[in-house]
């Protein structure tokens, strides 16, 4: 199936949010998720379908100075 990750393409076998981070190697809890522009909380990742042409968004936090 073919997303979009952060405005790159992806070609996945995953059909879940969950397990497509985990295909991507996006395994950090502390992710931030937005499939389509809507906001995916953890816990509801597992149960998130996927569909052709999704696009997901995926932040992480940053220590800074």
């Amino acid at each position: 199936m073919n997303i979009t990750v952060n405005a790159k393409p992806h070609d996945i076998s995953a059909t879940t949010l969950d397990a497509a981070l985990h295909e991507l190697g996006l395994t950090s809890p502390a992710l931030a998720t937005a499939l389509n522009g809507s906001f995916v909380s953890r816990a509801k990742r597992v149960d998130t379908p996927l569909t052709e042409g999704d696009r997901i968004e995926v932040l992480a936090p940053m220590q800074g100075g």
